[in-house]
């Protein structure tokens, strides 16, 4: 039972961090705290449903256009209404909020509630991984985010609109005085964070069910994960998500999956007690801001 809960935990932690790397990324470039994140990563799974099932596309197709699609719905959320009021924080909490409100209820009031509402997974086949058998879908989600973290990596530190991201989220006014707009930077990234939601979204849901509900979960774990870490630290992402994914397998094992979520929010009020700024954050620490 030990090695399996390892096994799970790793994987646990794995998905944690694909399901959480979009909203950290526009946190740490743009400064937005997106709170839409988990609805527009129940968007792309019911687009991808819709074009899959539907109107009868390949998967492949379905969840490439899916993924362009929500990342549209995120740079259009940005220009029509994160742009009028960035650098107010609450309101952009409360816009967001909002919007990933309207678009979860949205779902619902359709009727796409419900077990039929899934996606198939991409090779049905299970292999023994140190006498416990993992299923190709969790095997696949772990190389997926292996690749994801690499090429996020290679973008950041190897293309102009990478460097252009860094430049804007080290030092915002410098990075005006040579001439990069903020506003269009800010597009790209919570377009790109909302396209990161996406892309978790097509290869984590074949394990389950499309439920609304589970747009809730998606925030709150992401909320955990940035928080722990470090809001803005990728580093801190990956870091988080292991701790998290580990308390969440050994909690659900051993004392009772209903004790899960509340591992998460027990963590998240440690660590703003214990250290605000999160593992790697470098946002200053309240001492620092009196």
């Amino acid at each position: 039972m030990f090695l399996g809960t390892v096994v799970y935990a790793v994987i646990n932690s794995v998905i944690l961090i694909m399901m959480c790397i979009g909203f950290n990324l526009t946190f740490g470039i743009s400064g937005v705290s997106n709170f839409a994140y988990g609805a527009l990563y129940i968007l792309a799974a019911f687009v991808t449903w819709i074009f899959l099932f539907l109107v009868g596309l390949p998967y492949f197709l379905s969840a490439t256009l899916s993924i362009l699609f929500t990342a549209l719905v995120g740079a259009a959320m940005y220009r029509l209404v994160l742009m009028r009021v960035r650098g107010q924080v609450l309101s952009e909490v409360i816009a967001t909020f909002g919007i990933g409100l309207a678009i979860l209820e949205l779902f619902r009031y359709l009727g796409f509630v419900g077990i039929e509402y899934s996606l198939p997974v991409f090779i049905d086949e299970s292999f023994m991984i140190g006498g416990v058998y993992v299923d190709m879908q969790r095997i696949l989600i772990v190389l997926f985010a292996i690749v994801l973290v690499l090429l996020l990596w290679l973008f950041i530190h190897h293309t102009s609109v990478g460097l252009a991201f860094r430049g804007i989220a080290q030092d915002e006014r410098t990075a005006l005085t040579f001439g990069m707009d903020s506003d269009w930077i800010a597009t790209l990234s919570v377009s790109m964070g909302a396209g990161l939601a996406a892309i978790a979204a097509t290869v984590i849901v074949p394990l389950g069910t499309i439920s609304v509900s589970q747009g809730y979960d998606v925030l709150l774990n992401a909320l955990a994960v940035s928080i722990i870490g470090g809001l803005g630290s990728t580093g801190g992402v990956i870091v988080a998500s292991l701790v998290i994914g580990f308390a969440q397998r050994f909690t659900d094992t051993y004392i009772g999956s209903h004790w899960t979520m509340i591992v998460s929010l027990v963590a998240i009020l440690l660590v703003l007690v214990i250290k605000p700024s999160g593992l790697y954050g470098k946002q200053k620490e309240l001492e620092e801001r009196i």
